[in-house]
């Protein structure tokens, strides 16, 4: 039988231990099995299971939406309206972060500018002291 240690499992997959234990509390990830000592061991279908969870919030879905689609992912054509809809919305999310992002960025760009431009002063610490 091939399994893993928590420890291997946390280098392999580059998150904390106390992660994956956390997962494990919160039911993201089923009870793994134990050694006869007591020791977590790791399937591949747990590790599968954990690549998806890291995958999905690199997506950055939350770990409420997370556990959402591990729930659909036991059956994905029967879920796949839902699947859609929670993409459809993390996707709108996003969208909306890129355009704060967007004028995030033409403001600083401004400011550079107004900065670069000045004799005297600072444009970049009066603006924000106004905004305040």
């Amino acid at each position: 039988m091939n399994d893993s240690t928590i420890g291997e499992v946390a280098r392999q997959l580059a998150v904390s231990v106390d992660t994956l234990r956390y997962y494990e509390k919160i039911g993201l990830l089923p009870k793994v099995s134990r050694s006869d000592s007591g020791m977590r061991r790791y399937q591949e279908k747990d590790i599968s299971r954990l690549k998806f969870i890291k995958r999905a919030q690199q997506m950055n879905f939350t770990l409420t939406e997370i556990g959402d689609l591990l729930k659909m992912r036991e059956a994905p054509q029967r879920a796949r309206r839902e699947i859609r809809q929670l993409t459809a919305n993390k996707l709108e999310e996003v969208e909306q972060r890129l355009t704060e992002l967007d004028t995030l960025r033409r403001e600083l760009t401004l400011l550079v500018n107004l900065c670069t431009a000045s004799e005297e002063g600072c444009p970049i610490i009066d603006r924000i002291e106004d905004e305040g």
